[in-house]
């Protein structure tokens, strides 16, 4: 919970019991896995969840759904997370979403349902139903949200939040809003009728519920008169409680801290509802779930129990004939929803009890516009069913085989094709075009709910098993061999033949001086390039040159840096510019343009994440001052801070646990930690006493903020005197800023604060502000969101000793990457605290 104590739109029906060893390794079956979803095909009713963010959901009752009930379960996050905080790195707004969908994914793998998303934007922490509903656009959102349930057609929707303040978020009650509303437009023939030209038609869902809560600290929503459900039984077949999976599928949220422990027993979860046809007993009251629910079932039925009597663990591959009758008889019924999804669920059955082994991988994670690719095809017929490969396609291939396939005997191909020019690059759908301010734009109606893009390239396997053909999919991916994790699989990406980055991130000039820097255009082939010449842009607004090269002959990977100056005599009145870049690649007739950058994120738990941007320069031509030069930076969970204090001017070394010594501090003007370094540094307590010396003896020690709230919350002492750190928070980053103390030093050394400092702030104005603040701190600045008292805690400061001590929880990790220049000025004097006397 955010901060609260890929043509089809639906996808396959996700992995359900398998956790793959990594997230793109193709999963592997047991009996035991194959058994559960034999029974599954049993059962025909859906059950959508709906929230705001990545962690929201419930993953014991979604693994309870999906894997108990054996509902076609998905779970709607409204959002992907972009506002939220990064415990593992320094990603932040698009980065950490990417991440975050992707974890996402790992949970839904885990616990068993899918995932969809719309297009609202995670802008930070909102206190309003109202504000979070305006800045995504309502509208545009409620049309996604019953485009899903037209498209996902459930029996029942579950919401994890009510609609009032007791959600604890903005988002959080939104999203409530969002699924009451479409609960009831989904029905309507008159709401959003344009998406009916994609297929879709009305759906009317039974009944909504509020899936209440006990978080504990006073949010106990639950009560003995609300439907109640034990879902922390144990699934013999999977080896686990239910909360035991949603322990390791809620553990994938790994940037948001949100490991947690196993749970067994009883556990209950309580229904309020909200809307529909009040249940007598449970969920699914009044829901058929079973055959009889379409024409023709009740055979099909037969046939189902049939096989599941007769099923072997031993020997699953004994099933495969009488799963093929089935497919044949579901083939004849009628065209509909659960026709369409049960086939597919044979379908995969069929491919498991056969061992059938289906790979197209290649040895490069990158394909390059122009260039070519060549994919390794293995097929290997495990357990010795009757089948023949008939066909191969991929791309422009089409490769007819007609050869038998051996018990256990592995067949090999390899096939190179060109990746043609008009292939699109592998940029994730919501970001290809320009967002609003709170929400992105995706123009093909198909792509809307999807959670990622569906691979570049996809194998196609026409295969005729006992005497019926089917049709096998798989994405191509790319697969080498890590000397210590062993074979790895990660998505495959179609890349430009070159790429062109900007260095450094940001430029800091002092208006009224004369000063200039260095840029560097750095462009990277991607791509064999031979006789070709280029032409380097460096593009301000009032700026353009451009160097060239006439001799651009390059091997793939390898770089070539230019070198312009710029000064901020090119910003005229401008506080603030960007330097762009653009290439033009020339061989005669043949052009390429080159602007973009590739973007890469690794991290273990998750597949690589790779888009394209424009990289660019952000230069500040500002009136500031700074006085003092040596910084030591105390690293905590992740941020960009360092860079921008570089770019000010200070001399920043990183300081680690044996660095903090009262003799190697002393060296430096001030001491700073990294946003959450308490959280993250248990030997930060042990530091106490001599960080307390160093400001005792004439130094600055500035605290950024740290968490207080069930994920971490700071134990150890942080200052001279006692203060606690509250989730007090300025969402509004418009809110105005008081100057309580308009004589205090922080405020007029070495710049002058205005309240035009605090213009153009992003996302918010500050979180975890001080609380219980001994009277020993001055605090500078009160704010408030609207319609809220005014809080003092966002800047505390206290002399001790000859020292200062500060802690603050204004957002300088948000401000300084965006290159607010108020958020440069007011650091400035912040670290210059311990140099001014007379204030």
């Amino acid at each position: 919970m955010n901060e609260f104590y890929p043509g089809r739109l639906l996808l396959l029906i996700a992995l359900l019991y398998v956790l793959p060893v990594s997230a793109q390794t193709p999963a592997a079956y047991t009996s035991a896995d194959i058994f559960l979803q034999l029974k599954k095909l049993k059962v025909l009713g859906s059950v959508l969840y709906f929230a705001a963010h990545p962690d929201d959901e419930n993953t014991r009752l979604l693994a309870w759904l999906a894997r108990e009930r054996l509902y076609r379960t998905g779970y709607l996050s409204l959002t992907r997370g972009d506002g939220g905080q990064n415990l593992i790195g320094d990603e932040q707004g698009i980065d950490l979403g990417l991440i975050r969908t992707q974890e996402l994914l790992a949970a839904r793998r885990t616990d068993g349902a899918e995932q969809f998303f719309s297009r609202a934007f995670d802008f930070g922490f909102s206190k309003s139903t109202d504000e979070a509903l305006e800045k995504w656009g309502k509208e545009k959102v409620l049309s996604d949200a019953v485009w899903i349930i037209r498209k996902f057609q459930p029996d029942i929707i579950i919401t994890r939040f009510p609609e009032d303040s007791r959600a604890g978020h903005g988002h959080h009650s939104a999203s409530a809003v969002i699924a009451h509303e479409a609960f009831r437009a989904a029905a309507d023939p008159n709401r959003f009728p344009e998406q009916f030209k994609y297929g879709v038609q009305p759906w009317k869902v039974k009944r909504i519920f509020w899936n209440t809560f006990n978080f504990g600290s006073g949010t106990n929503t639950t009560s003995n008169d609300q439907m109640k459900i034990d879902v922390g039984g144990y699934n013999a077949l999977v080896g686990k409680s239910y909360g035991e999976i949603a322990a390791e599928s809620r553990s994938q949220h790994k940037s948001q801290g949100f490991g947690v422990p196993a749970s067994r027993g009883t556990q209950l979860e309580y229904f309020s509802l909200t809307d529909g046809e009040a249940p007598q007993g449970d969920l699914m009251d009044g829901v058929n779930t079973g055959w009889t629910r379409i024409e023709g079932g009740s055979a099909i039925d037969a046939q189902i129990d049939d096989i599941i009597k007769s099923y072997s663990l031993a020997n699953p591959e004994n099933s495969i004939p009488a799963l093929v009758n089935l497919y044949k008889s579901l083939q004849s019924l009628k065209d509909g929803y659960w026709k369409t999804q049960k086939m597919e669920e044979v379908q995969r059955l069929v491919e498991q009890c056969s061992g059938l082994w289906l790979e197209a991988t290649t040895g490069n994670e990158q394909i390059v516009d122009g260039d070519s690719i060549k994919i390794n095809i293995a097929v290997n017929n495990r357990l010795g069913a009757p089948i023949q490969l008939n066909k191969l396609s991929l791309d422009v291939l089409d490769t007819s085989l007609n050869m038998n396939l051996e018990k256990n005997r592995n067949v090999n191909l390899q096939r190179t094709f060109y990746v043609f020019t008009t292939k699109p690059i592998s940029q994730p759908y919501w970001l290809e075009h320009k967002m609003s301010d709170g929400s992105f734009t995706v123009d093909d109606q198909s792509l809307i709910g999807k959670p990622q893009n569906d691979p570049p390239y996809q194998a196609r396997f026409e295969l005729v098993i006992a005497g019926q053909p089917f049709s096998f999919i798989k994405p191509v991916l790319y697969k080498h061999t890590d000397p210590v994790k062993g074979e790895l699989y990660q998505p495959l990406v179609v890349v430009p033949s070159s790429t062109v980055t900007t260095d450094p991130s940001i430029i800091i000039f002092r208006k009224g001086e004369k000063q200039s820097a260095e840029v560097a255009i750095t462009v990277t082939a991607n791509k064999q390039f031979n006789g070709y010449k280029a032409k380097i842009s460096k593009r301000l607004t009032y700026d353009n040159s451009t160097k060239t090269d006439s001799n651009f002959n390059m091997q793939p990977g390898m770089q070539r840096q230019y070198l312009f100056n710029i000064d901020n005599g090119m910003l005229k009145d401008k506080e603030q510019d960007f330097v762009q870049a653009f290439v033009e690649l020339k061989n005669g007739t043949e052009e390429q343009p080159a602007y973009l950058n590739l973007n890469n994120i690794q991290y273990d738990h998750i597949p690589h994440i790779h888009y394209f941007y424009q990289d660019a320069i952000k230069v500040l031509n500002i009136d500031i001052k700074t006085v003092g030069k040596k910084i030591g930076y105390i690293e905590g969970a992740g941020d960009k801070v360092t860079i921008a204090l570089q770019q000010m001017g200070y001399e920043v070394t990183i300081l680690k646990e044996k660095d903090i010594t009262p003799f190697n501090l002393n060296q430096f003007d001030a001491v700073i930690t990294g946003v959450r370094a308490y959280n993250v540094h248990d030997y930060l307590e042990g530091k106490h006493a001599v960080l307390m010396e160093y400001v005792k003896n004439g130094g600055n020690l500035i605290v950024q903020y740290n968490t207080s709230n069930f994920i971490s919350s700071v134990t150890s002492k942080i200052g001279p005197y006692p203060f606690t750190i509250s989730r007090n928070r300025v969402t509004d980053e418009k809110a105005t800023v008081n100057f309580v103390l308009r004589d205090h030093a922080v405020l007029n050394y070495p710049n002058k604060i205005t309240a035009k400092d605090f213009d153009n702030w992003v996302q918010e104005r500050g979180i975890y502000f001080a609380d219980q603040i001994d009277p020993a701190y001055e605090m500078p600045l009160s704010m408030a969101d609207p319609n809220e008292k005014e809080q003092t805690g966002s800047l505390i400061i206290a002399n001790y000793g000859k020292g200062k001590f500060v802690y603050t929880g204004l957002v300088f990790f948000r401000e300084l990457p965006a290159g607010v220049p108020g958020a440069y000025r007011l650091l400035a004097n912040i670290i210059a605290l311990n140099k001014k006397k007379g204030f």
